[in-house]
């Protein structure tokens, strides 16, 4: 598949989830279009990467899509599912393509920290309404809107939860549940950038 209107640029932080999307990148079957920026972590780097990024001519249009990893904060979440932030006309419909794809979705507030967040600030940040936490998102998105108007959403897929954190022995399996998870969830992705480039073919 060629390219046909504005570019994708897939945004994350770390080496093993650029990793993970490159790997699933057999999914798109030779599409054109679709960039992957690590940014290198915290909201500094994020914020930084994403505007240099988008100020490049052949991505200056882009579509902006964050993800990786986070941690999962209220009840009933589990490693593996996925996290649609909310706050942008695109969540709902990104959240509908995934869905359709077969994965277990939640759709709400995606809190920011700039540290590994365990315990009893884990459940602070649940009282605050919060779903999930991470640490670049929330930067990835406002330095792209600030670039111009472009659709934006974030999807980040649960690595630990209250129940499984980090620190406790089932985080290599929890690490596979997820790797596996956001290596398959390109074809979604591309699917939800296929229906917001519409307007402009």
């Amino acid at each position: 598949m060629g390219q046909s209107g504005p570019p994708l640029l897939i945004v994350c932080a770390l080496r093993f989830e650029r990793f993970a999307l490159r790997a699933g990148r057999r999914h798109l079957d030779g599409a054109g279009g679709v960039s992957v920026l690590r940014t290198g972590m915290g909201a500094q780097a994020a914020e930084r990467a994403v505007t240099d990024a988008l100020r490049a001519p052949d991505l200056r249009d882009a579509s902006v899509l964050t993800t990786g990893f986070c941690a999962g904060l209220a009840p009933g979440t589990r490693p593996g599912d996925v996290v649609v932030a909310q706050g942008t006309e695109e969540s709902d419909s990104l959240a509908a393509v995934l869905k359709a794809a077969g994965h277990t979705v939640h759709t709400g507030l995606l809190a920011q920290s700039d540290h590994v967040v365990r315990g009893a600030e884990r459940a602070a940040l649940s009282a605050t309404g919060a779903i999930a936490v991470d640490m670049e998102s929330a930067a990835m998105m406002r330095a792209a809107l600030a670039q111009g108007a472009r659709p934006v959403a974030a999807a980040r897929v649960i690595v630990d939860t209250p129940e499984y954190e980090l620190v406790r022995v089932g985080t290599l399996r929890t690490g596979i549940t997820a790797f596996r998870v956001l290596r398959d969830l390109l074809p979604a992705f591309l699917e939800w950038h296929r229906s917001n480039a519409l307007p402009w073919r």
